[in-house]
C-alpha cells in the first residue's frame, strides 16, 4: 500500500516502513505524528484519489531525527562590473519513518 502526502509545500509518495526527509516539523524525537493531507491512496492496481484530500485517510509516522542538509553554495557574478557575491544555505529537515497508512 502506498500514499501521496503533502507536507511543507511538497508532495511525497510514501509506503509503510519507508524513511523520509521532510521540511522541519515541530515534534519531539521519538514521538508519533500523523499527516492528514493525504492526496491519494493506492494498493496494487487500484487507487483512490481525493478532491483535494482523501476522506478519513491519514499516514502515521515516527520522528527519527532533526538535522540540517548539505550546504548549497550560491554565487552571483557580473563580468567586468567588479561584482562578486557568495552565499551559503543549509536547509533544516526532519527525518521520519512511515509506520502506518490508514484508510483506503
Amino acid at each position: 500500500m502506498y500514499a501521496v502526502i503533502k507536507t511543507g509545500g511538497k508532495q511525497y509518495k510514501v509506503a509503510s516502513g519507508e524513511k523520509l526527509r521532510v521540511e522541519l516539523l515541530t515534534a519531539e524525537v521519538g514521538s508519533t505524528i500523523s499527516f492528514d493531507e493525504v492526496l491519494m491512496v493506492g494498493e496494487g492496481g487500484s487507487a483512490k484519489v481525493g478532491a483535494p484530500h482523501v476522506a478519513d485517510a491519514e499516514v502515521k509516522a515516527e520522528v527519527l531525527s532533526h538535522g540540517r542538509g548539505d550546504k548549497v553554495r550560491i554565487v552571483k557574478h557580473r563580468r567586468r562590473k567588479h561584482y562578486h557575491k557568495e552565499q551559503g544555505h543549509r536547509q533544516h529537515f526532519t527525518e521520519v519513518k512511515i509506520t502506518e497508512i490508514v484508510g483506503a
